[in-house]
């Protein structure tokens, strides 16, 4: 109890942070939302402990720092939907401007406690709707989630089962408690993802409208971020004795980032083996496993076949033509993996080791096979329905690609490292031999 009148003296003492026109509602969700902008913008840790204390909050306190330290703190911009329990708000952080919408869910109950707290990153400016949901709307948008499913989904049967389990579970009020869009969301995901075993299947909630269609702006926006994260490419370089190692975080669009992938490629061309670290890459497309996959054989070459039930069509994926620079082949490639590598990074890794391109090193992945299409709901709800399957060789839904030299992730690289010195030295005494 000590702690508790500390950090409510600590409270006390700092300044209020919500500009004159943002009323917080007196309500134990809006005193949970004073107490913890109070703290997050001291960027104290100190207090972040107390707050999380006393509370039982529960985070993680090196997360919460790092989370401090990346926004420079919160201008509480506008408060939406507010009772005794849960509040909506939105705010700006003072390093970047960016604007997200916030939860806080407390218990209700005295002392109060921490159910829930996060943010959402939005648009700045974006219109924002937190969508609270009556009876009828709920059911509306769970009649077009379990079309989209029962419709599209890759396997027929299991896609109707579905949108069964959904409508039955709605007709026993299951989904009653769900009272804003973001709890629909979630509940909805969950039970899809339970009944399929699809790690791909997904609801997705927006606080802000979605347009139908893409605008160009928006393309270009993305394009922006996409550059300013070199897409995806966190490392390219080269490690004793003379091994490439490039570090992949996201497969992004070729027809955006193939300059990026094709510089990282040709600067490691002249290695004498190549590490590809797939550990925190959790998968992406548009046609950059095909590029990258490019460089690594010598004629153009067939990966797999992948079926998609929607216009119940099979179409084959290769390897392009041609690439820009020179390519790395007939030389040693390991590929690693870790649980949490997933989608077209396991697609990428299998491919390669069906076609004895490369040696898997590390953990089982997340399971994570089936190509997906993005179902729009209405303008606040979308559907990720996971429509396609590869077919060439295995289905690897629910059950991940299996490395072929098991170690923990974090002593994967190792392993490589080893393995291809191993590799290098004999080549190198056949040369020298003349073999």
């Amino acid at each position: 109890m000590r702690t508790v009148r500390i950090l409510g003296a600590l409270l006390a003492a700092l300044p209020a942070l919500s500009p004159a026109d943002v009323s917080v509602p007196d309500t134990p969700p809006g005193h949970t939302l004073s107490a913890w902008l109070r703290v997050f913008n001291s960027g104290d840790r100190g207090r972040a402990k107390f707050f999380d204390m006393n509370y039982a909050w529960g985070t993680n306190l090196d997360d919460l720092a790092n989370w401090m330290a990346e926004t420079g703190g919160y201008e509480l911009l506008d408060v939406y939907a507010n009772d005794q329990t849960t509040i909506f708000f939105r705010v700006k952080a003072r390093t970047n401007g960016g604007e997200e919408v916030g939860r806080i869910t407390v218990t209700g109950a005295v002392p109060d406690t921490i159910k829930e707290l996060g943010t959402w990153r939005i648009p700045a400016g974006a219109a924002v709707d937190v969508v609270k949901l009556n009876a009828t709307r709920r059911t509306g948008l769970i009649d077009r989630v379990a079309e989209a499913f029962d419709s599209s989904y890759v396997y027929p049967e299991i896609g109707k089962k579905m949108a069964a389990d959904m409508r039955k579970r709605n007709a026993r009020g299951e989904y009653r408690s769900a009272l804003y869009g973001i709890d629909l969301a979630k509940e909805l995901t969950w039970d899809l993802q339970q009944l399929s075993h699809d790690k791909h299947v997904e609801v997705r909630f927006s606080f802000h409208a979605r347009p139908a269609e893409l605008s160009t702006q928006q393309a270009e926006a993305d394009a922006r971020q996409l550059a300013a994260n070199n897409c995806g490419f966190q490392k390219a370089e080269h490690l004793q004795p003379n091994v490439g190692y490039l570090k992949l975080d996201v497969f992004a669009d070729a027809a955006i980032c193939a300059p990026t992938a094709s510089a990282a490629m040709n600067l490691l061309a002249d290695s004498e083996a190549l590490i590809l670290d797939l550990r925190e890459n959790h998968g992406g497309g548009g046609g950059m496993v095909e590029f990258i996959a490019s460089y690594l054989f010598a004629e153009r070459t067939h990966l797999d076949d992948m079926y998609s039930r929607t216009g119940n069509a099979t179409q084959e994926t290769w390897t392009l033509p041609a690439v820009p620079g020179r390519k790395f082949i007939r030389k040693p490639v390991y590929v690693l993996t870790s649980k949490q590598t997933f989608s077209a990074a396991e697609y990428f890794a299998n491919v390669l080791r069906n076609l004895k391109r490369a040696t898997l090193i590390g953990e089982t992945t997340m399971g994570g096979a089936h190509t997906v299409e993005t179902r729009r709901i209405d303008d606040h709800f979308s559907a990720r329905v996971p429509s396609g399957r590869p077919i060439t060789k295995t289905d690897w839904e629910g059950t991940g690609v299996e490395p072929d030299v098991k170690v923990a992730a974090d002593q994967a690289l190792e392993v490589a490292r080893n393995l291809a010195t191993e590799e290098i030295n004999k080549n190198r005494s056949n040369l020298a031999a003349g073999h």
